[in-house]
């Protein structure tokens, strides 16, 4: 096979795994709402997650997203450094999110800065946006895309803490944005937080920690007992399904931190929406492909 026939298949392969996250959510996702949906009481809110499930069941046999606002969309790739497309590969996602816009069909979400003006294709600059990390030598490549619309955008903050704030001011920081916003994300809520040097690198780290499956905790103690915490206050509060009000306000709450500088605290928060859409697909040098996140899914 030639190198352009096998930019082709790769495009032609992630622009079906996009159309697939637009319509179906991850498996995490999926058991974390049921079991959501089996622990509330209140009348309105039991309505409101069966709307929801009905509204999945008929994206999937009327292939349609699940939600009418597809996003932007945004790619976090984890690379071998000797995958033999590596270098083609952000054209190759530039076309796929354009063939996926086509297909599913996505809503036309992105718009030039300054202009204002509709690309009309999903595609701009720096759109969709690319996160890149070579993580070894080998000639595989990971690729997660992820679907971020405006609402779950909306609480996304970030900021640098003085150091005597400490860990419980970034914790503030964290139920002060979500009190705040996230009634606009459409609850229940991922929300990931980023402990980092600078704004910047405070909230890359919370996009990945939102990301990160449902169901899994960090590996410090501490930083698995502030998850706990921030997890347990926020569900306190009481958002529902929609923020009509509930048993529960997040899916799960994800901290990822760095070493950070000793004279300031960055803190970052990242909000993902009751449809979070995302999901990973593998690829070998050959191009054999394995879809990580939704079960039984085949392209």
């Amino acid at each position: 096979m030639s190198t352009c026939e096998e930019e082709a298949k790769l495009v032609a392969i992630l622009g079906k795994f996009i159309d697939i996250v637009s319509k179906e959510l991850p498996d995490d996702v999926m058991k974390k709402l049921t079991e959501l949906r089996t622990q509330e009481e209140a009348p309105l809110a039991k309505a409101i997650y069966d709307v929801m499930f009905e509204n999945m069941d008929k994206a999937k046999k009327l292939n349609r997203p699940t939600c009418q606002d597809t996003g932007v969309i945004q790619f976090f790739v984890r690379s071998g450094s000797r995958f033999p497309l590596l270098g083609k590969l952000r054209s190759i996602l530039r076309e796929a999110t354009i063939s996926a816009t086509k297909s599913a069909p996505l809503r036309l979400n992105a718009v030039e800065v300054f202009d204002e003006k509709n690309t009309g294709t999903n595609v701009g600059t720096d759109v969709p946006f690319i996160e890149w990390e070579i993580v070894d030598d080998s000639t595989n490549v990971e690729i997660e895309v992820y679907q971020a619309g405006g609402g779950c955008s909306l609480p996304g903050r970030s900021i640098v803490l003085p150091p005597l704030a400490g860990y419980e001011g970034a914790m503030k920081f964290v139920f002060d944005t979500i009190v705040d916003w996230g009634i606009n994300a459409c609850p229940p809520l991922v929300v990931g937080v980023g402990i980092g040097t600078c704004s910047t690198s405070a909230a890359k780290l919370s996009k990945k920690a939102m990301l990160r499956p449902i169901g899994t905790s960090h590996p410090h103690p501490k930083a698995a007992a502030m998850e706990k915490s921030i997890e347990e206050g926020l569900n306190a509060i009481g958002l529902g399904p929609q923020g009509i009000s509930g048993k529960n306000s997040v899916m799960a709450v994800h901290v990822e931190g760095m070493a950070h500088h000793p004279s300031v605290l960055g803190v970052g928060v990242t909000v993902g929406c009751w449809a979070n859409r995302h999901g990973i697909i593998r690829f070998d040098e050959h191009l054999a492909y394995e879809v990580v996140s939704h079960t039984g899914v085949s392209l």
